[in-house]
């Protein structure tokens, strides 16, 4: 009897402990971090679909979702930002879905989320681009993942990562592009040193966002535009709405080193810069930069960004840009003919002026260095805008600042007395654009720069920008259009 007792009690003992135990490790089990700090990891915070589809295309991708805690985190809400709208379809861990709530993922463990895209890019309505992205809500936090994938047949010029450099993608030495498809870029694609790209008549090169057009040192860009097919850079977002938004791209870079690099015929627009050229090599024979018949509008910062550089433009439009027109920064050589700066930028307030001369820098020290501005010379030009102040003449005694303004209409609180500088100008003399809230910076009946130029620089560009001989009157007008 008392032996049946005590194996009653072990019994009992055991039971509760087996209890405890399971209790125990359920509660183990079911522990969630709630730590409004906890967030999921993935394998990739982009997918790509980088396949170009020559007929209606489904393509699947996969990204894991890590759980790197030794708790379970809860996913309150995963979903596509698109909703049933969107090109892309999500499978959470074999459910099909949009939207799904309320994951777990165990300690240290995963989910993998597979990604399918249709489109249809041989269809050239359709966006350049399609994206969308995947939301992650987790314990108050919001992760996304973006999708990306080719909406057009186009060539496409992207990193090459994991195995390449996850920013840069190297474009085939002297390649040749020409207006067959579009030429979009992701990221810096660069023409490589002793290379040269040639980009022909009516090509269209789209750029994504930040993304660059990068000649590295001994590279070299020929830009061959026509009048009637002018090469374009713009931003790869096709919706009205970003017909005219500056700020989309990042820039044209001529590094310091490239050379020989010439643009014709190019429109250049709603970037953050649209060419910067940098300090050029020892002693060089032939400019940076030769660019002719080119508009550059709509940009987020700077249409021309010139650092010790040496530059030569003819019949060019620089217009509605959020800080300068063009900036000759850090000396250099520089000889603009025919010009037209208008800069009415009204997206938000502009304090600078359009034009700025300098021949300083200060180095990563704060030191001063003084670069002589050998030569800044404007000819039968016109710099105008919406301040009163449209040109910024910024020397410091210790290097070069030659600079003249002969035969231009100038908006300017400036001396202009000194014939050296400025000869026979115009000062203040609203130029009548005939509409230049759309950039049309074309000359209106009546307007004071019509027959104002000084022949002897026509004579060198008789043509305007859109082929009106300038030469055939008494005088040119100034500026890159000649009024008919």
């Amino acid at each position: 009897m008392i032996m049946k007792k005590q194996i009653l009690q072990n019994s009992i003992i055991v039971s509760i402990l087996l209890i405890l135990f399971f209790f125990e490790s359920s509660c183990k089990k079911d522990k969630i971090i709630n730590d409004i700090s906890a967030k999921v990891k993935f394998s990739s915070n982009l997918i790509l679909f980088d396949t170009v589809f020559t007929t209606i295309g489904s393509v699947t991708k996969q990204l894991k979702v890590y759980n790197p805690y030794s708790e379970i985190i809860k996913v309150s809400s995963i979903r596509l930002a698109g909703g049933t709208n969107s090109n892309f379809r999500i499978n959470v861990d074999g459910i099909a879905t949009t939207e799904i709530d309320n994951i777990e993922i165990e300690p240290k463990d995963s989910i993998y989320i597979f990604v399918k895209v249709t489109v249809d890019p041989t269809n050239s309505n359709s966006p350049l681009v399609v994206s969308d992205s995947i939301l992650f809500n987790t314990n108050g936090n919001l992760q996304q993942v973006q999708l990306v994938a080719w909406g057009q047949d186009a060539y496409y010029h992207t990193p090459k990562y994991p195995e390449g450099n996850p920013w840069f993608s190297i474009i085939k030495c002297d390649d040749i592009w020409t207006n067959d498809k579009p030429h979009l870029i992701y990221g810096y694609a660069v023409v490589d040193s002793a290379c040269t790209l040639t980009i022909k008549e009516n090509a269209r090169i789209y750029l994504h966002k930040n993304a660059v057009l990068w000649v590295y040192k001994d590279g070299t860009l020929k830009v061959e535009g026509t009048l009637g097919n002018p090469v374009t850079f713009q931003g790869d977002r096709l919706e009205q709405y970003y017909n005219d938004k500056p700020g989309q791209w990042g820039k044209i870079w001529l590094s310091a080193g490239s050379k020989n690099n010439e643009i014709n015929h190019a429109i250049i627009k709603n970037g953050y810069i649209g060419i910067h050229a940098d300090t050029t090599t020892t002693n060089p024979t032939e400019p940076t930069l030769k660019i002719e018949n080119t508009i550059i509008e709509n940009m987020g910062a700077a249409g021309i960004l010139a650092q010790g550089s040496w530059v030569e433009a003819k019949n060019c439009v620089i217009g509605n840009c959020s800080q300068y027109a063009v900036v000759l920064n850090m000396g250099g050589k520089y000889d603009f003919r025919h010009c037209t700066f208008g800069n009415y930028w009204s997206y938000s307030t502009r304090n600078t002026a359009s034009l700025v001369l300098n021949n300083w820098y200060k180095d990563i020290n704060e030191n001063i260095i003084h670069r002589d501005l050998e030569k800044a010379y404007f000819g039968n030009c016109i710099v105008y805008g919406s301040l009163s102040e449209e040109i910024l003449l910024d020397s410091l005694q210790g290097a070069l600042f030659n600079y003249k303004f002969d035969h231009c209409l100038l908006k300017t609180g400036v001396n202009t007395g000194n014939a050296n500088y400025f000869a026979n100008c115009i000062i203040n003399s609203d130029p009548a654009f005939i509409d230049y809230s759309v950039n049309d910076y074309q000359l209106n009946d009546g307007s004071p720069a019509i027959d104002k130029g000084l022949m002897s620089i026509a004579t060198y560009i008789p043509f305007d920008i859109l082929r009106h001989n300038r030469t055939s009157n008494v005088a040119p007008d100034l500026g890159a259009y000649e009024k008919k």
